[in-house]
Parts: structure tokens; sequence; C-alpha cells
């Protein structure tokens, strides 16, 4: 079976009538399929449609609240605390960004936190809401599975704990980080493992200490942090700031939901905005943003690099050509996506009108 590729209104209405299909209100269907198929588009292809099985899966469990009262619980006025009611992390998320960003436009700068959330795709998805308003977006995140060890130790206390960064450029794309504090996101590990590839040696180490490159044998060993040390501790800020913060589970109290799908994850994740203006004229800012760009992209290069590349510009290229052809969708994920679709009596993604 070849590999297709899918436009992403066609994508994005597939998993709206999927995730109805499992419960969810019809409006948060569409939000959250919206947001699924923004990551597909940007080529975060390990928090895309290939979770569309595990979410369904936790929805028919009972382990996600499909009418969640997403409410703020604590709040000042750079500040606050959403309680996620245990509904989808997209909604939750989504809810935050919006709040920090009106708080950001009144105070300057903003910090909103949540608990009793969920997985909520890639932490770009809710740094980049900032942009639109010529604002700076910071996101952090406790993973929703251990699978980094302490420095030196066996013991999984602590996850990928990502963290992401959106800055807005006048001419240029916008600077967009988006990381793990591992080497590797595990979404990218799931991917790898989807397609049939095995992982490069860095990504993940065996409990000997011997590399891992099969992504199936992926239990059986750990993620491997950035840097070494630095990268632990890393995730470890990362984690005390979107979750211990937040009353959110981080440490021991972290549920695998790859392997659990019926426990409540309390999930911490927290969204902080800055708005430039705050500090000066938006576009002197945006346009020395801009110098910088181009310094750094016009700057000399070790023989053999084509081009330096800042972050966020493969991710926009790549946005622009999926746009225009399609998304890929690998010939293992669309059948996975075809057995959901038959369990759940719902039209496959390939019989979804674009």
């Amino acid at each position: 079976m070849p590999n297709s590729t899918v436009h992403v209104r066609q994508l994005e209405r597939y998993m709206t009538t999927t995730l109805q299909a499992v419960g969810l209100p019809a409006a948060d269907a569409h939000t959250v399929a919206q947001l699924m198929a923004e990551a597909d588009l940007q080529g975060s292809d390990g928090h895309g449609v290939i979770r569309l099985p595990q979410y369904c899966k936790r929805i028919l469990a009972g382990g996600v609240n499909t009418r969640p009262n997403i409410r703020v619980e604590q709040e000042r006025a750079a500040t606050a605390l959403i309680h996620g009611d245990n509904g989808m992390g997209h909604l939750v998320m989504k809810r935050a960004a919006e709040l920090a960003i009106s708080k950001a436009r009144h105070s300057g700068m903003a910090w909103v936190g949540s608990h009793f959330s969920n997985h909520a795709g890639p932490a770009s998805l809710y740094a980049r809401m900032a942009l639109e308003h010529d604002m700076i977006g910071l996101y952090f995140a406790v993973g929703n599975a251990n699978h980094l060890p302490p420095w030196g130790g066996l013991s999984m206390l602590l996850s990928t704990n990502p963290i992401a960064a959106a800055i807005p450029a006048g001419e240029e794309t916008p600077i967009v980080l988006d990381m793990a504090t591992t080497v590797a996101a595990y979404g990218k590990v799931k991917a790898k493992a989807q397609r049939g590839e095995m992982m490069p040696e860095g990504w993940m180490m065996d409990r000997l200490g011997q590399p891992l490159l099969d992504p199936q044998r992926s239990e059986e060993g750990f993620l491997l942090p950035i840097g070494g040390y630095k990268g632990y501790g890393l995730a470890l800020v990362v984690g005390l700031l979107a979750g211990t913060l937040n009353g959110a589970a981080m440490g021991k109290e972290v549920i695998d939901f790859n392997q659990d799908a019926h426990s409540v994850t309390d999930t911490g994740q927290a969204i902080a905005i800055i708005d430039p203006a705050a500090f000066g004229e938006v576009s002197h800012f945006k346009q020395q943003v801009d110098v910088l760009i181009r310094d750094i992209r016009n700057s000399e290069r070790i023989p053999g690099v084509d081009r330096i590349w800042l972050p966020g510009e493969q991710s926009h290229a790549r946005r622009a050509t999926y746009l225009h052809e399609g998304i890929p969708i690998p010939a293992a994920l669309m059948q996975t996506l075809d057995r959901l679709s038959e369990q759940l009596d719902v039209p496959t993604l390939s019989a979804t009108a674009p």
C-alpha cells in the first residue's frame, strides 16, 4: 500500500467526525481537529493525526472528560490558573493562550498555568498564537509519560517536558523554536515505529548503557537529554514550572498515557505571553529581529553547508509545501486509521471530502 497525501481540510473534517463519534461535542471536536491538523501541516507528525487512535481510546475508556467545565481557578492581573476538568488538552491550552494574550495586552506580560489538562499536541501550536497579535509566546509542559531518568540514574522520573518560543519578525519568517528537553520527543519515536524506520544513534539508550535504535523496543530503554546533564536540569526546571507550580502531576505522579487509558493524567502546562509594546515600538522590535535573522542567515558557513536555518523556517516551508501538495500519510498509519473508522462506523480518511 503506497503512502497517501491528503488536503488539510480533508484531514480536519475526518478528525472532527471521528472525535464526535467518540463523544466530543461538535464545536470541541472541530477545535481539537483544527489544532491536530495544524500539527501535521507544520510537519509535527508525531503529534497530529497519528495521535487520533490513542485519543479515541482514552476517551472511550473514560480517561478524558468529553464535557469539561474548563475554568479559571485563581487569577490576578497578569496571572491565572486554569482547571482543565480533565478535558482534551487542546481545548485547555487554547483557552489558556487566549487568556494570557488578553492579560498581556493590558499588563505587558502574562503567565497562565493549567492543571487537570491532557496531552495537547506540539508546544509550538500555543506559542504561535501570540504571533497573530505581534506578541511573544513561551510554552512549557510536563510530558505525558516519563521516558527520562535523572542524570546518572535509571528510574523514569522525568519526561520530555517540551518548551516552545515564538517571536514575531517583520518581513522575515517569525522565529519559532519547539523542542523537547530530550534529544527527540517520544512522539518522534512513535512516528519512526509507525513508518518501520530505525532511530538514529543518540536518541535512546538501553538500561545497560548501549544505544537503542529499534523504536519497537523503546520500552526497553529511555530517551537521552539534550546536552547531557544540562538537558536533565532543563527538563527538571520545565517540569517544576509547568507541573509542580500548577499543582499538577510531576515526577512519579505522571501517568503514562501510552499504557494507561483510564486514569486522569492531571497534565500541567503553562504559557507566558510578552507584549513587545511594553518595551518600545513593536515595529522597531520586529525590524531588529529581521536584521538579526539576516545577519545569521548570511553569516560565514562551514564548507559544504548550503544554508543556515533559523528556528521555524523549515516548518514554515513545509507548511507551504503541504498546503499546495497535501499532507503525507504513511501507509501503515492509513491502515490504522481505516481500522479506527471501521470500529467507530465513520467514513475513512480517504473517503472524506477535501
